[in-house]
């Protein structure tokens, strides 16, 4: 069923891609395997995704670790062994600051860093292990409540603090649109993350080019892509079809 689900999401890439004249290849795909186990992991980097997200240090931490533990997958008949070490985990869910120590030492790409505060206590733990840690910074397009992130209009000049840092190197942004009975609904905010993405590549005192946009999930993902979504983030139309 992954592996069809996979096939099924990438030829969705490709037909929105195609009516807005964009490269599929520039769109990345995070599975986002909350709750599933080491097994479906496999199964989806065997299906061709390579990039991980989890919601959770403990739980990431423990998937880690069996996939460690046998670093290898055959791809099949007459294919090569493939290498767990392909794969790129990237943190996605709320990240608390006692968490970090751990979490530098798993993830690839830290998606949801949402204060100068966290972001410093990245640095702080990235240098304890000489890792520049890559992260994406968490944007509040929504007035949603539940939302985490830093507010727009307060971004640019938390942003300009944290890229002084010196373990960690910024890659982007990323943000949440809140739940919507039409995928059209979550246009807003997305053109918002991209127009500030705009912006901010306009500070080249700033020293980065900001070129991920982390937005899209499963059920307005296609929506994402249409208004500059780089990479978008997939559970349930991964696992559940």
């Amino acid at each position: 069923m992954i592996r069809e689900s996979i096939r099924r999401i990438n030829a969705q890439v490709l037909r929105v891609c195609s009516k807005i004249n964009r490269n599929p290849e520039e769109i990345s795909i995070v599975a986002v395997s909350k709750g599933r186990n080491a097994q479906e992991i496999k199964e989806v980097i065997l299906a061709g995704i390579t990039d991980v997200g989890e919601n959770r240090v403990q739980e990431t931490l423990l998937k880690y670790q069996e996939l460690s533990a046998n670093p290898y997958l055959p791809a099949g008949r007459n294919s090569p062994i493939l290498e767990l070490s392909v794969v790129k985990w990237h943190m996605v869910g709320h990240l608390q600051t006692n968490k970090v120590k751990e979490a530098v030492k798993i993830f690839d790409l830290i998606q949801s860093v949402d204060s100068l505060d966290l972001a410093a206590e990245i640095d702080k733990q990235a240098a304890k292990i000489n890792k520049i840690q890559n992260i994406l910074i968490e944007i509040k397009t929504s007035t949603e409540a539940t939302k985490l992130g830093l507010k727009p209009d307060d971004a640019i000049e938390v942003i300009k603090e944290i890229v002084r840092l010196k373990n960690i190197n910024m890659k982007g942004l990323m943000t949440i649109a809140p739940l919507v009975d039409n995928p059209e609904k979550a246009r807003p905010y997305f053109r918002m993350l991209r127009e500030l993405r705009d912006k901010l590549s306009r500070y080249c005192a700033l020293g980065t080019a900001y070129s991920i946009l982390s937005m899209g999930m499963t059920d307005d993902f296609e929506v994402a892509i249409q208004e500059g979504s780089n990479m978008v983030r997939l559970g349930r139309a991964i696992f559940e079809g």
